[in-house]
């Protein structure tokens, strides 16, 4: 793609985002919603933290991608999420002796499991859930990497993390329904719809895109060997959730204008969070500040009208994972860099995979448009 026309979509993209943050509401439903994920996305870190959890981010971005404006799709949509992690985890779990001896199984292990999920992921009307089943193998296998004895305490911890986030957003949702919306005077359907509409026995668009999720995916384990980062983790977690992009939106030539936005969201979240780490030195308050202030302004963006929606779910993706210490008694500086290099990884893997294996051109009738922001993954 000519230079040009890559500053040209960065300036346009910078415009819709200054755009929508000028619209900042002051009432109404989509403050309401806005405020609804700060309290989930908190009392998930509280959860996480009485849990125990290795990893407090990602039960907070739990919290935070569940919450609907009413309590029963958040509920149904927590579930799909609990549901695609259990089996994600069980199964990194079961494969685990067989595929890390040989990283060269461990890689095709990957490609396999990753293949089969994405793919289901943007034709199955369930797949949020099979999203997650894949999301969660590429975790535990990876982390697995490191210290494959744990492979089972890996599996379990990631399993709670989603939980605790799930249980927080229902527990909030279901007050908020109870206690706030229905008082106010209109619906909000805010988020994502995140189910395709018919089931496509085989589709080669949506082939294509899981298969370049796959190699990505199948690239990590590589990319451990040689760099030897502690947060190799994040790399997985960053190629799923790129390419977490709905079939009607690939089907309709979209897909880059939205890859482009999670890049943007994720790289830009990540690098603000980095400052932010730099400046707090430590300091809770501090930290839990700028969790609020972006779970705020990445709500808000992603509630818009200028369809950038996805800038603001990769920026809170990466404000999070960064942000979040497993710790507060003892805030890691080290750790946040990690992750942070484990977001650019993650980037740096599946770009060349994506211009490598180029998705077939789409035909007229593949699939329905339908669903105004629809998204299979919705991270």
């Amino acid at each position: 793609m000519p230079l040009s026309r890559q500053l040209s979509d960065l300036i346009a993209l910078a415009r819709s985002v200054l755009r929508d943050l000028r619209a900042w509401p002051v009432r109404g439903p989509r403050l309401v919603d806005e405020l609804e994920c700060v309290l989930s996305v908190l009392l998930a870190i509280a959860f996480a933290h009485a849990l125990e959890v290795r990893h407090v981010g990602w039960a907070a971005f739990s919290g935070y991608m569940v919450m609907r404006s009413h309590v029963w799709p958040s509920f149904k949509r927590g579930a799909l999420r609990v549901l695609g992690t259990v089996a994600g985890a069980a199964a990194a779990w079961a494969l685990a002796p067989q595929a890390l001896p040989s990283l060269w199984l461990t890689g095709l292990a990957l490609f396999l499991v990753g293949l089969a999920t994405f793919y289901l992921m943007m034709v199955s009307p369930r797949g949020y859930a099979w999203l997650f089943t894949g999301l969660t193998f590429a975790m535990v296998l990876v982390d697995g990497l490191h210290r494959p004895e744990e492979i089972a305490a890996f599996a379990r911890t990631r399993v709670v993390e989603v939980a605790a986030g799930t249980a927080a957003c229902v527990i909030v949702s279901a007050l908020s329904t109870l206690l706030v919306r229905r008082h106010l005077r209109s619906g909000f359907q805010s988020g994502y719809e995140w189910w395709v509409e018919r089931l496509i026995p085989w589709h080669a668009t949506a082939f294509v895109h899981a298969l370049q999720a796959a190699v990505a995916l199948a690239l990590v384990p590589l990319a451990w060997h040689f760099l030897g980062l502690e947060a190799l983790g994040q790399a997985a977690i960053t190629i799923a959730v790129v390419m977490a992009v709905p079939l009607h939106a690939v089907a309709a030539n979209r897909t880059r204008a939205k890859l482009v936005h999670r890049f943007v969201g994720c790289a830009f979240g990540a690098l603000i969070a980095t400052g932010v780490l730099l400046l707090a030195h430590g300091s809770v308050a501090a930290i839990l500040a700028a969790v609020v202030l972006a779970v705020v302004i990445g709500r808000h963006i992603e509630n818009g009208r200028h369809g950038i929606d996805y800038v603001g779910t990769q920026f809170v993706l990466a404000m999070l994972v960064v942000l979040v210490p497993d710790n507060f008694h003892a805030p890691h500086l080290e750790v946040g860099l990690q992750r942070v290099a484990g977001v650019l990884l993650g980037i740096a893997l599946l770009e060349p995979v994506r211009w490598a294996i180029r998705l077939p051109a789409s035909r007229a009738g593949d699939v329905s448009p339908s669903g105004q922001r629809g998204d299979a993954g919705g991270d």
